[in-house]
């Protein structure tokens, strides 16, 4: 498991640092009198105060206290007066659709996070001339799934009306909000050709300067995770939040790998999913030890023998590059 990080900064005088995030000092305690041990020690307890805005314009606000991705939405909303519901997805340090700069798993203690919203809603007719679509699928780990690429030349491609970033609220008027994104992927691959569907989207609110993307490329490294070296939040489903150094250049090039095999087999990207397949392989002694461990703990994937080899390959050619 990726070793968690010490806060490395202590607090200044209790004020917040200008990029996204302040830590200020907890109460201190009353020392005891000379030569006696001090029964309650006292230990400075680091505050994470994040900055946030909405994408399409809004004041600076501050959130603090959330420990997985619905309370950092309910925070949020919180602070602008709005529903969590509003909220599609979030970026990190840009105010544009950028699917690279997307909030996953974990925050950079520096990071400004932009919170994207509900805009217009729209209804568009496809049919499938080719089994694939051309979509890349994931979710914002709160009920919502979207749009993340759109393949150059593929049948979504060439309807206008389609963009990244909109996020999927139905299929032929059957809601998918609350499906996961490979929930949602299985669905559309497994429509039948040449029989129209209505997908109903729901596009982020944009400002005057902002323009949706058509497509975007799947190969940057980064993947919207902080730079090697710093720590970061990292947010879990269960259990609290917890500091951690940041991602080794191994395990992001690893991670970069099994992420593309996802979009290659699954038809989605999810970094947060790919850093814990990483995980899982570096602590299996081969394939057939992840297939077993993968299975127990991402079980509702049913990822096939053939893709776990494929990701096991993919962690051992990183390995190998980075040594």
């Amino acid at each position: 498991m990726r070793r968690a990080g010490r806060c490395g900064r202590q607090a200044l005088e209790g004020s917040p640092m200008e990029n996204g995030v302040g830590q200020e000092l907890g109460t201190l305690q009353t020392p005891a009198a000379e030569g006696t041990p001090d029964p309650h020690p006292s230990h400075p307890r680091p505050r994470l105060v994040f900055h946030t805005q909405l994408a399409h314009g809004s004041p600076t606000g501050h959130i603090e206290g959330f420990t997985n991705v619905k309370e950092l939405y309910t925070k949020i909303a919180e602070v602008f007066g709005i529903s969590p519901t509003e909220i599609l997805f979030c970026t990190l340090n840009t105010h544009k659709v950028d699917m690279q700069k997307l909030l996953g798993g974990q925050i950079g203690l520096e990071d400004f996070i932009f919170a994207h919203v509900r805009g217009e809603t729209k209804e568009v007719e496809v049919t499938k001339t080719e089994d694939a679509l051309g979509l890349t699928i994931t979710d914002n780990g709160a009920g919502y799934a979207f749009i993340k690429r759109i393949k150059e030349g593929s049948i979504i491609n060439r309807l206008q009306t389609v963009c990244v970033g909109d996020s999927i609220e139905a299929i032929n008027d059957h809601t998918i909000v609350g499906c996961r994104h490979y929930e949602v992927a299985r669905m559309l691959r497994e429509l039948p050709r040449a029989q129209p569907f209505t997908l109903r989207l729901v596009q982020p609110k944009k400002a005057f300067d902002m323009i949706g993307q058509r497509t975007q490329s799947s190969k940057s490294l980064s993947e919207g995770r902080v730079a090697s070296g710093k720590e970061t939040l990292r947010l879990r489903a269960q259990g609290p939040a917890t500091l951690e150094d940041g991602p080794s250049p191994f395990e992001e090039e690893a991670a970069r790998r099994v992420d593309d095999l996802l979009e290659s087999y699954m038809g989605i990207r999810d970094s947060e999913l790919a850093s814990t397949m990483v995980e899982a392989a570096k602590e299996s002694p081969g394939a057939a030890q992840l297939a077993h461990d993968l299975d127990s703990v991402l079980g509702e994937f049913a990822f096939p023998e053939e893709f776990v080899a494929e990701v096991w390959a993919a962690v051992c050619l990183s390995k190998e590059a980075q040594e």
